[in-house]
Parts: C-alpha cells; structure tokens; sequence
C-alpha cells in the first residue's frame, strides 16, 4: 500500500475529475448552434407572427365583448 500521500493524490484526482467534466462538458459554446436550431425547429418566426395576431384578434373581441356589457350595463341602469 501507499502512503499517505498517494492517498491524498487519488482522492484529488477521484474529486477533480467529475468536476472538470463537467466544466469541460457543460459549456456553452460547445453546443450553442445546436440549441439555436432546436428552438428555431420548435418555434419557427412563423409560429411566432401568428401568435401575434391571434393576441390582437383576442384584445379586439375582448375590447367588443366588454363594450357590449358597458351597453348591457347602461340600458339597465335607465
């Protein structure tokens, strides 16, 4: 067996090597692209524009409905 030394040594080595993977595996620019064209596959601009208008057509009928109950509300209080 080995001192205490190369205990210490292993364990470092035991320690730093997931740690360093992970550094080294987790960072950003290594798959940057990738998660760019994910997101444009799963939410292309198209999709996008589209949820545009349908916000605009619900605050349109929002704003009719409540108007209609602002009139509903009026001949009520005459």
């Amino acid at each position: 067996m080995g001192n205490w030394k190369l205990e210490v040594g292993k364990m470092v080595i035991y320690m730093a090597f997931p740690v360093a993977m992970f550094h080294y595996f987790h960072q950003v620019s290594l798959f940057e692209e990738e998660i760019i064209r994910f997101k444009q596959e799963q939410y292309p601009p198209d999709i996008i524009a589209r949820g545009e208008e349908l916000r605009r057509k619900l605050q349109e009928y929002n704003a009719e409905v409540e108007l209609a109950r602002l009139k509903d509300l009026e001949k009520a209080n005459k």
